[in-house]
């Protein structure tokens, strides 16, 4: 039975989300290693929830050392069918200034050192991702948005650049060249996992600053991020909030299908020891 449908990834600054009822702390050991750190079970907005701090409560987790596969398989096998990441952003785009949420919907990957797969070992899948991010929650937290007064944008290019430093003017102004509005460290690798696991994903931007290519600003200092994340905080969870009273039970987009036709390797072909450890992720076609 699921213990949760709806997951939460708190980015930096938000590490714990408050109204959660009948809270739990669960520990979840998965075939990738640990999750960053514990789940948070409870009942928020009359639905099962799931909390992950992505860096952990004690923000002790660097971008490039983050285990992507064991916090998405976490939430899988807690039954979660759509998470909601909240992710602390540069601006690339002067209309997209500090404070403001975005919703962005294609990544660029700029990423050199981490795996963004669940497959291999013996079983080969390619999913669709040309369009990256959940639609159907996209329009739900942009009404959410609406409802309670908090304006938030749509669409937009999210580069996911490896960090932990920040980039170089030269990298910024060629990632404005290539049209993209955001820049951040973790989002692009949560997206493809949680497409393989068929569960609907949406990053939800908190700009924090404008990236180095606005010379005419100060550059960004940690001491700036910190004094914007926390404002962005409580406004991350009151929209969460509100988005999780628009749910629906079932979705209509296509992410719960994602591997229909994705898996290449037959069945047969598979090691048992793989087959085990994906059970989660390939076990409603594979068996």
């Amino acid at each position: 039975m699921s213990q949760a449908d709806i997951g939460i990834i708190g980015g930096s600054g938000l590490y714990e989300m408050t109204g959660l009822e009948d809270r739990k702390e669960i520990r979840i050991n998965t075939p990738f290693g640990d999750p960053s750190d514990s789940y948070i079970l409870g009942t928020l907005e009359g639905r099962r929830v799931a909390f992950l701090a992505r860096h952990g409560q004690a923000h002790t987790i660097m971008p490039t050392e983050l285990n992507f596969r064991a916090n998405i398989y976490g939430f899988k096998s807690l039954g979660v069918s759509a998470i909601f990441s909240a992710s602390a952003v540069g601006s690339l785009k002067l209309e997209h200034q500090p404070l403001d949420f975005v919703l962005p919907d294609q990544f660029i990957d700029r990423t050199r050192q981490r795996v963004s797969t669940f497959f291999g070992n013996g079983v080969v899948a390619h999913i669709g991702f040309a369009d990256p991010l959940c639609s159907q929650l996209a329009d739900i937290v942009e009404k959410a948005s609406t409802g309670i007064g908090f304006p938030i944008k749509k669409g937009g290019t999210y580069v996911c650049m490896e960090g932990p430093a920040f980039s170089t003017r030269a990298e910024s102004h060629l990632y404005r060249s290539w049209g993209a509005e955001l820049i951040g460290m973790t989002n692009l690798q949560e997206a493809k996992l949680s497409r393989e696991a068929e569960i609907c994903y949406l990053t939800i931007a908190m700009v924090t600053d404008y990236d180095c290519w606005h010379e005419e600003e100060d550059p960004v200092t940690v001491e700036m991020l910190i004094g914007y994340l926390n404002q962005n905080s409580s406004n991350a969870k009151n929209l969460i909030r509100a988005a999780i009273r628009g749910l629906p039970q079932n979705y209509s987009c296509s992410c719960h299908q994602a591997l229909a036709t994705s898996i290449v390797t037959s069945p047969e072909n598979i090691p048992p020891e793989t087959k085990k450890a994906l059970q989660p992720i390939i076990g409603k076609y594979i068996s």
